[in-house]
């Protein structure tokens, strides 16, 4: 039989890309530079050892014979397209990025990005978040976007401030109760 008949269609590589959050229009990609250094050294993984070792694999399947059939070959091709899929995404978001130091707000009492808040709610129920990028937000870290509606209404609050969160199940009163900020210099 015909190979054209048998051999599966490569799918396009945007197709099935993992969208991350959209940064809002004429907005930039603000991050930390612990979250830039961080998607920076999964880059500079991916490309100086990942990739190699990948192709590697792949060079040894097809020197094999027989590739239709050889499940090393093919997933190591798979795999190939999945790793410089995430190389073209990473490189596109660092090039966009924009490093904001939050230690220049040190003592500040105001909220920034990067601020390291905590706040309760009108049950008396406290919660502690730090805002930051859009690529670095972790919730079960207490971590969360710039562009999260949380850190849009508390931006530019002070401790002590009361702001209102507009929730889908009505508006919750939330008070200020600290704001700090990392040491200049710490990491």
């Amino acid at each position: 039989m015909n190979k054209a008949f048998v051999k599966e269609t490569e799918q396009d590589d945007d197709d099935d890309v993992v969208q991350a959050p959209a940064i809002p229009p004429g907005s930039k990609n603000y991050m930390t530079p612990a979250g830039y250094q961080r998607i920076k050294d999964e880059l500079l993984q991916l490309i100086d050892v990942d990739r190699p070792e990948v192709v590697r694999v792949v060079h040894w399947a097809a020197s094999n014979g027989d590739r239709s059939e050889n499940g090393d070959y093919i997933y190591g091709k798979r795999r190939l397209r999945e790793i410089d899929r995430r190389i073209r995404f990473l490189t596109k978001r660092l090039d966009l990025a924009e490093v904001v130091d939050p230690s220049v707000h040190h003592g500040s009492d105001q909220i920034f990005f990067g601020a390291t808040v905590t706040y309760s709610n009108e049950e008396g129920e406290e919660n502690t978040i730090t805002i930051v990028g859009i690529d670095e937000f972790d919730p079960l870290k207490g971590k969360v976007s710039w562009i999260s509606p949380i850190a849009r209404t508390i931006t530019k609050a002070r401790e002590g401030d009361t702001v209102t969160l507009h929730t889908p199940t009505g508006a919750e009163e939330l008070e200020i109760l600290s704001v700090s900020y990392p040491a200049p210099g710490a990491d």
